[in-house]
């Protein structure tokens, strides 16, 4: 995952560092821990939040396998309903990675990991990339899904589309600022990772690593990832 993700994983690791203390941190949506484990091993004490019995099940034996149980909490919930499993103001960073595309709601669930925060709180927002799913299919020879993505206003594929909409970057910060968040920072997380083919990928890991570092903050190659990550700020 982290290297995948490695642009995630520095804005991350760069919020935890300027604490400079353990944090709470709440991962909505979080699964079987992927974020949450490395998070406790670190310090920090985490609250997953997720609705799959079976996925918390997951994320608490992997807890345990990596002498973290301590450090983490398993609580059925989604992020509609956060405000009855976390306490307002009461978390110093949440993540919401791979969530606002499938909610019905996606502007009352940013309202809701808003109020989690606490003042000075951060939100790590993950969302799917509109142009890079226009662009995927398009060189795949779907033109027809491409079309579709391209001028549907939500930018779905249509009824067999595993997600109900895709954002920009305008549009991702337009609906964390009308949240009351301030956004800090948009990075393109994997710019041309997904592009790439498996011996790339393997053989020269650093360089992409590298790559990706620099393109993720550089229109238009940031706009263009397969995700846009905001860190944004109550």
């Amino acid at each position: 995952m982290e290297r995948t993700n490695s642009v995630l994983w520095t804005v991350l690791r760069q919020e935890l560092d300027r604490a400079a203390r353990p944090l709470a941190i709440v991962d909505v949506g979080g699964g079987t821990g992927g974020f949450a484990v490395p998070l406790a091993r670190a310090g920090h004490r985490v609250t997953v939040v997720d609705a799959s019995p079976d996925a918390l099940a997951a994320f608490t034996r992997r807890a345990a396998e990596s002498a973290v149980a301590g450090a983490v909490t398993a609580v059925q919930g989604d992020i509609e309903t956060l405000g009855e499993v976390v306490p307002a103001e009461s978390a110093d960073l949440v993540l919401c990675h791979s969530l606002l595309e499938v909610v019905d709601d996606p502007a009352a669930a940013v309202k809701s990991l808003a109020t989690a925060l606490r003042p000075g709180g951060a939100a790590s927002v993950l969302v799917a990339n509109r142009a890079a799913a226009v662009l995927a299919r398009a060189v795949a020879g779907n033109l027809d899904a491409a079309h579709a993505v391209l001028t549907d206003p939500a930018g779905c594929a249509g009824p067999t589309d595993r997600l109900r909409r895709r954002f920009d970057p305008a549009s991702a910060q337009a609906l964390l600022v009308a949240a009351g968040l301030t956004v800090e920072q948009v990075h393109g997380v994997r710019v041309i990772t997904d592009l790439l083919p498996g011996v790339v990928l393997d053989s020269e890991p650093a360089a992409l690593a590298a790559f990706e570092a620099v393109a993720s903050t550089l229109p238009p190659y940031r706009d263009v990832a397969g995700q846009l990550h905001l860190l944004a700020r109550r």
